[in-house]
């Protein structure tokens, strides 16, 4: 069997960092993507789908420090669906991501994110402002 999903999109929230009973790191954030389609009567629309990413270990550890709202990423990893019953009985379903890999496609934000972690005296790799030098 062969579970893959790659999705580019923006993200939606800031990462949040936690730990498993075990002493794991997990980071979770947000992530939307877009799609514009023309109906067959010729009205323009868009779509947005949601998607949870959860990254481990070392990778959550990346994320958590460079990862930030409105940053435009690649993700890779494997992809699962939950369904829930919200608070007015509402059945809602969450589009998850098992991360394994991630690129940050957005400069901008990428720079704004290491230049948020030196101002916080916490090391970011020298990159002379590309992100293709990043150490992942």
């Amino acid at each position: 069997m062969f579970n893959k999903m790659t999705l580019i999109g923006n993200v939606g929230s800031d990462p949040e960092m936690r730990y498993t009973p075990n002493g794991n790191p997990v980071t979770s954030f947000s992530v939307a993507t877009n799609r514009r389609y023309t109906t067959s009567e010729g009205e323009q629309r868009e779509e947005t789908e949601w998607f949870r990413v959860s990254a481990w270990n070392r990778l959550s550890e990346t994320c958590n420090q460079y990862v930030v709202k409105g940053m435009r990423v690649y993700v890779e990893g494997s992809f699962s669906s939950r369904e829930w019953t919200d608070q007015e009985g509402q059945t809602r379903t969450s589009l998850e991501i098992n991360c394994n890999e991630i690129r940050f496609l957005s400069r901008n934000n990428t720079d704004q994110a290491m230049q948020n972690q030196n101002e916080t005296g916490t090391s970011a790799p020298d990159t002379g402002g590309s992100v293709e030098d990043l150490p992942w």
